[in-house]
């Protein structure tokens, strides 16, 4: 589905269904550099399972008119923007990494129009090495290949995709590989100067469930349990062998954990 929010063209992934008003909503997020593609088996499951399914490319990522934004909270706001242009009254929340962050700072500016939240692979805050912007920043790919190195448990850089013949690195580094100018290092900032994402957190009024690597280099646990704890109403679920990129990791717990928010 293509809308225009801002005067731009925002694309939508929408399971290949109607917008329906009246059905319970979720909103899916993705990380820095990605687009709505990481979302495709729990966008599957819930648009067959009676739910509208928005899977967001945030400004400047996959088929979205850019530029990015630059800030969580202008992020944020845009997606409530989304709701709008979709007919969307209040929706289930769900982001991975970058896209958690805008999920919560979404739950905390707008209260009125979100029911729960996912996050999946967060911490508050998120600070990004000075050597990993500046790559992105110079549009290097050794940017890339940092986010593909560091987003993977040893595991999953010697194999295990629950597709035969499918490479978990490879997929998640030609993702990145898509990602427009400038994109990379426009999300990684915006996730290193979200500063103030515990006191919003302190502020959350919805069900929030985290779930996290347990082999995460990238938001380890014990950065997340942070947030887990200024949360008033929060469930954390550690996967113990996943890292980073737990939708390509542990496609189907995440899935069975997220059923029960959204």
């Amino acid at each position: 589905m293509e809308l225009t929010v801002d005067d731009r063209k925002v694309y939508i992934a929408t399971g290949n269904r109607e917008i329906d008003a009246a059905l319970p909503s979720v909103v899916f997020i993705h990380g820095a550099g990605q687009d709505h593609t990481i979302w495709v088996l729990p966008s599957r499951y819930f648009v067959r399972h009676g739910r509208n399914v928005l899977g967001v490319n945030l400004p400047g990522h996959g088929r979205s008119a850019g530029p990015p934004l630059a800030s969580i909270e202008a992020l944020a706001d845009w997606v409530i923007k989304v709701f709008d242009a979709a007919g969307i009254e209040k929706a289930a929340v769900v982001g991975h990494s970058m896209g958690s962050l805008i999920a919560l700072e979404t739950a905390v500016r707008h209260p009125d129009r979100v029911r729960a939240i996912g996050l999946v692979g967060t911490s508050v805050p998120m600070p990004v090495s000075a050597e990993l912007l500046q790559s992105a920043k110079n549009d290097e790919h050794a940017a890339v290949e940092m986010l593909t190195l560091w987003g993977h448990s040893r595991a999953a850089q010697l194999g295990g995709n629950a597709t035969p013949g499918m490479w978990m690195m490879g997929g998640g580094q030609r993702l990145l590989e898509r990602a427009a100018p400038g994109a990379i290092y426009a999300d990684l900032k915006a996730c290193n100067d979200y500063v103030n994402g515990l006191e919003s957190a302190k502020r959350l009024s919805c069900h929030a469930l985290l779930i996290l690597g347990g082999r995460d280099s990238m938001t380890p646990t014990s950065s997340a349990m942070a947030v887990a704890k200024a949360i008033p109403d929060a469930e954390t679920v550690i996967l113990e062998r996943a890292g980073h990129a737990l939708l390509s990791e542990r496609p189907d717990p995440v899935l069975d954990l997220l059923i029960r928010i959204v």
